[in-house]
């Protein structure tokens, strides 16, 4: 069956129920599967540069679930139960899928992103007890050795750190050059420290303990923020499950060849894709440790296209938009469809991408808390552009807003907040932390996204805004706290409001503004200098900063950011449209359609440039008659 449309997916819910569904009920299982279906197929490669020419590893089906296995026999022997820890700081390899899946068969894998500073990964590795961390040996070009050195100093519950060497990826002559420019091996304090590859090697390629059939947490995630302790969500073996299922039942059977140069510390990867892969026994190709951030991977990205014979890419709009800045220059006829998520993509980069490659983009929808997939454009229907689809079966979207007498269900069209129920969703244990769910659900079911959106009639789900305030840099969350704690450290800032503002390659980067201390004086200049000095990643570094005789606020003197929104709006579309002579006369919050810029015409009417100009950015505009 296809699935085109909100009728598919009623008929496929009414084959039978989820719990009727023959599915795995472990995560080993779900592999044992794909092994004794697969086995002699080819599962997942990894390729450490990105030059089309140089060898990648591909392991089959049966190979990795021995691989899988010898991780698991490992990680017990080092006292992981189903009950503990395990966390990995790793890029993208071989070695990272054997230990996500190892670590989920004999505990629980924590993935963390090696992008955060030292204080922010060991307050994971704490808040998760972590008994093991897995990591980089020291190699050129890299600095995660030293941050998880770093890191587990201030985490006393990690007794073991576990090495993956990538010199083993390497050929004469740079496998010779590595030795002699690695970094100083970096001190991990109390902890015992061993070498991955030679460890699992003594381990047996099956299960030497008994894999309990039944359902448990196996995965934590962290999610919403760059400063402090990033809350840190709980995944089941059922809800990954679920999404494999998805994965199998309606994109990808083993004749596919998926790329997929996203991270596999993020769900987006793990769920979604490396778990549709074991469901259906297609193959996974994994482009450099970094993916698409790799040395040359947009450069070379068609070339491995053809390379591997890829029938299904994975990305993201920024993604999507540096590649449409190189040309494509290589065979993708084998190329089918694109897959994008994270954050929602310009109309223009849309036709741009389908024009260029000839590929239909499906766009989706989903977050860590409900184990990622909620809803796609569907693969054989109508394809909704600005929409993230409809919901996938099994997935029960509701727009709800709260009133005095609880929350009440929207009509078609009206906005609300969209809230979700479906098997990846672990209802009232969605955090780690027990304050962290407390009024995150409606009815004791609907998980409360914090996204702002509406239902049209056809069952289309539409994201209008967001609840909550996180700024979404390419799909990568930072939290505006963080930006608005370190300008307040300055003695001159009474108020500091920090939002995203609208770019045409990330889809929004952060911004601030900020109100002065009554008589102070401090220059935009100075301001941005201590911002950097005191925010912990560059990502979340303004790329705009202004100072206003006063913030907007809200009766109570909490600062209204839905104006500073607006304000940027019209800045930086005003400023697109300089050459046009055209401006953003104001921005209007629309009840279908969220902030809306409304144009003005310039001296030569409605110049036909601005359509163009601004198709590159996601929030709608509109002509003012």
């Amino acid at each position: 069956m296809t699935f085109a449309s909100v009728k598919d997916r009623t008929d496929i819910e009414a084959e039978k129920s989820w719990a009727d569904r023959n599915v795995a009920r472990t995560i080993h299982d779900f592999i044992a599967n794909a092994k004794d279906q697969h086995g002699h197929r080819p599962a997942v490669s990894f390729q450490l540069t990105s030059d089309p020419s140089d060898k990648g590893e591909t392991l089959t089906w049966s190979e990795l679930y021995g691989k899988v296995c010898q991780t698991a026999n490992l990680l017990r022997s080092l006292g992981i139960g189903p009950n503990d820890t395990v966390a990995f700081l790793l890029p993208n390899s071989n070695e990272t899928v054997f230990t996500l899946l190892g670590g989920m068969v004999a505990g629980v894998v924590n993935p963390i992103n090696p992008l955060l500073e030292p204080e922010q990964i060991s307050a994971i590795l704490r808040e998760t007890n972590a008994k093991v961390l897995v990591t980089l040996r020291s190699f050129p070009k890299t600095d995660i050795a030293q941050k998880a050195a770093e890191a587990v100093k201030h985490a006393p519950n990690v007794h073991t750190v576990l090495e993956i060497d990538l010199l083993r990826y390497l050929t004469p002559p740079k496998s010779w050059i590595v030795p002699l420019i690695r970094p100083k091996a970096p001190d991990y304090a109390h902890a015992d420290v061993m070498n991955f590859t030679k460890a699992i090697a003594r381990q047996n390629r099956t299960l030497d303990f008994e894999d309990v059939k039944e359902d448990r947490v196996a995965a934590y995630f962290h999610t919403g923020g760059t400063t402090g302790m990033p809350k840190v969500a709980q995944h089941k073996y059922s809800g990954m499950v679920y999404q494999g299922w998805l994965g199998a039942r309606l994109l990808f059977d083993e004749q596919d060849t998926v790329i997929c140069p996203l991270p596999l510390f993020h769900v987006f990867a793990v769920h979604p894709i490396l778990m549709s892969m074991i469901a259906s026994g297609a193959h996974v190709v994994f482009p450099t440790p970094a993916g698409y951030r790799g040395e040359g991977v947009f450069d070379n990205f068609w070339k491995l296209v053809e390379k591997w014979q890829v029938t299904f890419m994975i990305t993201v709009p920024t993604a999507v938009s540096a590649l449409m800045q190189r040309k494509v220059d290589a065979d993708i006829s084998t190329l089918k469809t694109a897959f994008s998520g994270s954050a929602p993509m310009p109309l223009e980069l849309f036709r741009r991408f389908e024009t260029a490659c000839g590929v239909t983009i499906c766009e989706g929808y989903g977050l860590t808390e409900a184990t990622c997939l909620v809803s796609i454009n569907p693969p054989a229907g109508e394809k909704r552009v600005g929409s993230v689809g409809i919901p996938f079966p099994y997935t029960e979207v509701k727009i709800l807003r709260s009133t005095a007498d609880g929350p009440v269900e929207c009509a078609p069209d009206e906005v609300g907040e969209i809230c979700v129920a479906n098997p990846g969703v672990f209802a009232g244990s969605t955090y780690t932390e027990a304050d962290k769910n407390r009024d995150l659900f409606h009815h004791d079911i609907y998980l409360r996204t914090g996204d702002l959106g509406r239902l049209d009639p056809d069952g289309y789900l539409w994201i209008t805004g967001r609840a909550k305030d996180l700024i979404i840099r390419g799909g990568h969350n930072i939290d505006p706290a963080e930006i608005e704690e370190a300008l307040l450290t300055h003695q001159a800032v009474a108020f500091a409001g920090a939002i995203g503002q609208p770019d045409p390659h990330s889809g929004e980067v952060p911004c601030a503004y900020v109100e002065l201390v009554s008589g102070a004086e401090v220059s935009v200049e100075e301001l941005m200098e201590h911002a950097r000095k005191h925010i912990h990643e560059r990502a979340a570094y303004p790329k705009h900063l202004e100072i206003m005789p006063e913030l907007p606020k809200t009766a109570v003197g909490k600062i209204f950011k839905p104006d500073l929104r607006k304000m940027a709006i019209a800045r930086i579309y005003s400023a697109a449209l300089a050459e046009t002579g055209c401006h953003v006369a104001e921005v209007v919050d629309d009840k279908k359609r969220g902030l809306v810029a409304r144009v003005q015409k310039g001296p030569n009417g409605a110049d036909p440039r601005v359509a163009e100009i601004l198709a590159s950015h996601t929030r709608p505009w509109e002509w003012i008659d």
